[in-house]
């Protein structure tokens, strides 16, 4: 089977799901952020104050590029690493794509009270996730497979992640 890339927004469960997909697969669960923070020596917030989202979005498809090599290999990725073409044919190359899906309500309830995420660090975190949802939506719906979360517990995300990336083949 192929590596299993999670996309879509902050806050659909990505990181969370990808433990359990992994575990259930005997995969190796590498997280695109973690691998940024432990090469950099830094936190992602402190990455985008330095660097700006431009120098951010460069480190994170240095080590995309990088990861995309392995095998047997659950990769959950930030949100926002859809934007650039290079990553999406960087993870397919061995891996099927799969976004996770929520609502900007879920969203928000999930990511509310997390400082450590730097684009919503706003007056109006509503307004931005909507903001952002559209402008990522044509990036997000080139996944090779789509999931929508609400209502759904990790568990029973992971499982329907398995049984499909299992029927794509």
């Amino acid at each position: 089977m192929k590596n299993i890339v999670l996309t879509g927004f902050m806050g659909t469960g990505k990181t969370e799901v990808g433990k359990l997909v992994a575990q259930k697969l005997g995969y190796k669960l590498i997280d695109v952020d973690s691998e940024i923070e432990k090469e950099k020596k830094m936190k992602i917030t402190e990455i985008f104050k330095e660097c700006g989202e431009p120098g951010f979005r460069k480190i994170e498809s240095d080590v995309i590029r990088r990861l995309s090599d392995m095998d047997n290999a659950v990769i959950p990725a930030g949100g926002g690493a859809v934007l650039r073409q290079e990553n999406m044919d960087n993870f397919r190359r061995k891996g099927v794509i799969v976004c996770l899906a929520a609502s900007p309500e879920t969203i928000l309830k999930r990511t509310g009270n997390d400082s450590t995420r730097p684009l919503l660090q706003v007056d109006d975190p509503m307004k931005k996730i909507k903001e952002l949802l559209e402008l990522r939506k044509p990036y997000y719906e080139k996944a090779d497979i789509m999931i929508d979360t609400e209502g759904k517990t990790p568990l029973q995300v992971a499982e329907e992640i398995i049984e499909r990336v299992k029927s794509e083949g």
